[in-house]
């Protein structure tokens, strides 16, 4: 820092004549500047360019003695001394000499008062104006360099302890989640083997009570479609994003079939969520229980999911619109309810119906445009990102991001085929993408081999986020936005968050629906009980097994009486018809038997097989039974289904509290 309080001793020195004329600059330059290592040599080369400005002294050459003629009068000190008392200065000289000197003053009196000014301008802390000046900026830069320089090892040394202590941070929370889980699943046994006493109501779980309202508006009637805005986690993707994966870390259990690049999901596919004592899934329309702890069941689930997947699609199209529901329950397993789409599509191969890719953003759109849906968007990592198709489909549905969660898949591979870090870090803080989100994730998902168990998997992911340099020396993103571990806590906190927001205002919305559909059926149907399409089918059912059963009540009696009648021989002059009528009185009774014993029982076992195939297609039940009483009384069965349901899950909802 340039010592300023050296510059007005200096203007003093000059005004009381102090400085002589034949001082050296070079001297000057070291006492007046020589302070602040940084700022010398700019200063010193502004004042060499003052200093090449100086008036020019030669005109004093001609009045001046040389140097000979000092030689010889100065011989000694006495005689310099006596020489100068002698010697008298031309008037001349005097006048030239001072008015010279007084421009001298003047100018350097000046060039002084502006280095005072420049360096106060600079140097100031308010004068805003710090980059004007390259000394200032090579002052900051050259200490910025040297703090890095100093500070990188210092880092280095910080980050490799906060892995340390991360790591051991995440045994010691491994350890407390497998006694927790323990625990859980013992409380669980305990309850269902009846040694803790639990209300009523609450021996169903929670999330299941909430699955089931899902599942009765499943194919609701167009007509309140849309009405049906109860939250639900729906997972979108390109296809081959990881999406299903994604989804199987959650559920912690391969339950999905695999495909090397072919479609495989081609049906949404509902999971129930749940806690329970044992890793188990169970089908909605099936009482079998797959133990996902056994090898030979998984596989079973998957070809099963497989099987349910292909018999949806009818008629030649690709994807369906049958939902396929599932639960899955396991200790520790987030509880929500988790729709997983067929994945968007770019291009239609030559096996797919021509409507396939329309098919499929349909179905993302009308899932996605639930106001209350929380969409897990899920995007390839290991892919240019401007060949995403969904997050464009997201950006549509929710252009506010205020329900939508992003998931960055295979970031392993990401990293290996990474040149810019900045990247994945523009992703993972949203500033890469038009779309917004609530949040944003990173996860490994598998290591490309098939065969990998869960625990394989979430073990090779920590590794990974652990060692990774891309995610811990780049610093790119939080801790908190790696690992599925930390996304299922996300969205489930996220989907229970819109639960309780939104699940009251749906329960008014099917309370109003259902009083207005009694209205209806009271003033146009007022002395008709209430039949919907399944209780009318089995009342005709039962109707027509009651008519077969009367056929075998028939007395002889009236079987005589019935053939004599159609017969019509009622002439005993001709011998022929005589005999006909008396054979036929006398093999009545056989026939009879004949037509109870073998005919009825055929029919009566024709007839069921047709009404028992029937009562499983609902297609032909809705071909069968029409008319506004049918749609009427169906949609105030499902309306009071949905209703009670919702009253009773928000009243056990509230209890949690």
């Amino acid at each position: 820092m340039l010592n300023q309080n050296l510059l007005p001793k200096v203007k003093k020195d000059l005004a009381d004549n102090k400085v002589s004329l034949t001082c050296d600059f070079s001297e000057f330059d070291l006492v007046v500047l020589g302070a602040g290592a940084a700022g010398t040599i700019s200063l010193n080369e502004r004042f060499q360019s003052w200093k090449d400005s100086l008036p020019d002294m030669k005109w004093l050459e001609s009045i001046l003695p040389s140097e000979q003629t000092k030689s010889n009068i100065y011989s000694t000190v006495q005689d310099l001394k006596a020489k100068i008392q002698e010697f008298e200065i031309d008037p001349k000289l005097k006048d030239a000499s001072s008015e010279q000197l007084n421009y001298w003053r003047k100018w350097f009196s000046d060039k002084l008062e502006k280095i005072d000014l420049d360096l106060d301008l600079e140097l100031s802390p308010t004068s805003g104006n710090l980059t004007q000046t390259k000394l200032l900026d090579n002052i900051v830069l050259s200490r910025v360099a040297e703090a890095k320089a100093n500070d990188a090892s210092r880092v280095e040394n910080l980050q490799d302890e906060i892995i340390k202590i991360q790591l051991k941070y995440q045994k010691e929370l491994e350890k407390l989640e497998r006694e927790n889980k323990d625990l859980r699943k013992q409380l669980l046994l305990k309850s269902s083997n009846g040694s803790v006493k639990r209300p009523k109501e609450m021996r169903k779980s929670l999330i299941d009570m909430y699955s089931e309202v899902l599942d009765e508006l499943q194919g609701f009637d167009v007509n309140y479609k849309s009405s049906d805005h109860l939250p639900r986690v729906v997972v979108v993707g390109d296809q081959s994003s990881g999406k299903t994966s994604v989804l199987e870390m959650i559920a912690q259990a391969r339950i999905f079939p695999r495909g090397s690049g072919e479609m495989m999901t081609r049906a949404p596919v509902k999971v129930t969520l749940s806690e329970g004592p044992y890793h188990i899934a169970q089908f909605k329309d099936s009482a079998r229980e797959f133990d996902l702890s056994k090898e030979t069941d998984l596989a079973d689930l998957r070809r099963e999911v497989e099987l349910r997947m292909r018999n949806s699609v009818k008629h030649g199209h690709t994807v369906s619109n049958d939902v396929i529901s599932m639960t899955v329950k396991g200790p520790g397993l987030s509880r929500m309810v988790l729709v997983d789409l067929p994945g968007v599509i770019s291009t239609q191969t030559l096996d797919m119906a021509d409507d396939t890719k329309d098919s499929i953003i349909r179905m993302s759109m009308d899932y996605m445009s639930n106001p209350n849906s929380i969409i897990l968007c899920i995007q390839d990592g290991s892919v240019d990102a401007e060949r995403s198709n969904v997050t464009d489909l997201v950006s549509q549905m929710d252009p506010g991001g205020k329900r939508t969660i992003f998931v960055l898949t295979k970031v392993d591979l990401a990293e290996q085929n990474l040149t810019n870090p900045e990247r994945i870090q523009q992703i993972l803080s949203g500033r890469l993408f038009p779309m917004k989100a609530l949040g944003y994730f990173a996860v490994v998902t598998g290591r490309g081999n098939n065969s990998d168990s869960i625990s394989a998997i979430k073990h090779y992911e920590e590794e990974f986020f652990r060692n990774s340099r891309l995610f811990r020396k780049a610093g790119v993103g939080s801790s908190t936005q790696f690992t599925t571990k930390n996304l299922s806590f996300a969205v489930s906190e996220c989907f229970w968050k819109m639960v309780r927001e939104t699940v009251e205002q749906q329960a008014d919305t099917f309370k109003a629906m259902r009083f207005n559909l009694e209205t209806e059926w009271k003033n146009n149907y007022p002395r008709i009980r209430e039949l919907d399409r399944d209780e009318l089918y089995e009342k005709g059912r039962g109707d027509i097994l009651d008519q077969i059963v009367n056929l075998s009540l028939v007395s002889a009696k009236e079987w005589e009486e019935s053939i004599e009648k159609n017969s019509e021989l009622d002439c005993n002059e001709v011998v022929l018809f005589w005999r006909i009528q008396q054979m036929l009185r006398v093999t009545s009774n056989a026939l009879r038997q004949q037509v109870v014993n073998r005919e009825a029982k055929r029919l009566e076992k024709e007839i069921k097989e047709v009404l028992e195939e029937w009562s499983t297609d609902e297609e032909k039940k809705v071909t069968l039974l029409t008319g506004r009483r049918v749609t009427l009384a169906e949609d105030l069965k499902r309306v009071r289904q949905v209703q009670d349901k919702l009253e009773e899950f928000i009243t056990i909802l509230n209890s949690e509290k």
